[in-house]
């Protein structure tokens, strides 16, 4: 397989690929080929059992069926796929504690339903595209928003998209059920995502600050 492909099937970058076969392969894992050509597994080799111990398993099969509970519906079948696949993985031994872990995620509180299929902002952060969206206000008014999206909160009973307002000029919060229209643009976004992320933290961090900072007594009113 080239590059290009183990990229495309694992949605991660070329540069990673390259990096990662580098790794298997100074760690003696029987792979032929190199960056610019392709990769071949060679037959007979199969890869290490999943080592995990009962808390880390009970810690994976708990956040999956959150994410099954409470993702988009793609990582929905993402998070149903692990638990199969971890239940084929671990050994005989583990397999009760992810068919009865008895660990379930609940909620009491009525989760608003997204207005789009939020898998779209995720495939955006990842490509580093621009979106446009339409987005409605607490009293309905809609505007149109150009945004460059870094992440997706996903709250108890909300979830927002995360993302630099163009129209703004400032980092904005965007709740997904109020989003009454949205496209990926072909246009990327100047900054890195990991860039963005960071100002964004830096921002509510400043922000938290000034929040606790007391009033000067001296100061005018």
């Amino acid at each position: 397989m080239t590059g290009k492909e183990l990229a495309e099937e694992l949605e991660t970058s070329l540069r990673t690929i390259y990096r990662d076969m580098a790794e298997l392969i100074m760690q003696r894992v029987p792979i032929r080929g190199e960056a610019g050509t392709g990769y071949v597994l060679q037959p007979g080799y199969d890869m290490p059992p999943l080592m995990l111990t009962t808390d880390e398993l009970e810690a994976a099969v708990l956040g999956a069926r959150w994410v099954a509970a409470r993702g988009d519906a793609r990582l929905v079948r993402g998070a149903e796929d692990l638990i199969a696949k971890l239940s084929s993985a671990v050994p005989l031994d583990l397999q009760p504690v992810i068919v009865d872990s008895g660990l379930v995620p609940i909620s009491f509180r009525k989760r608003p339903e997204d207005s789009f299929d939020v898998a779209l902002v995720r495939e955006a952060i990842r490509a580093q595209k621009k979106m446009d969206l339409g987005y409605a206000d607490e009293a309905g008014n809609v505007t149109r928003r150009i945004v460059w999206p870094f992440l997706i909160v996903y709250a108890d009973d909300i979830r927002m998209m995360c993302a630099w307002c163009e129209l703004r000029q400032g980092f904005r919060h965007f709740r997904t059920d109020r989003v009454r229209r949205i496209e990926r643009l072909e246009a990327r976004f100047p900054q890195r995502v990991a860039r963005l992320r960071k100002d964004w933290e830096a921002e509510r961090a400043w922000r938290r600050s000034q929040a606790a900072t007391p009033p000067d007594s001296g100061a005018s009113r």
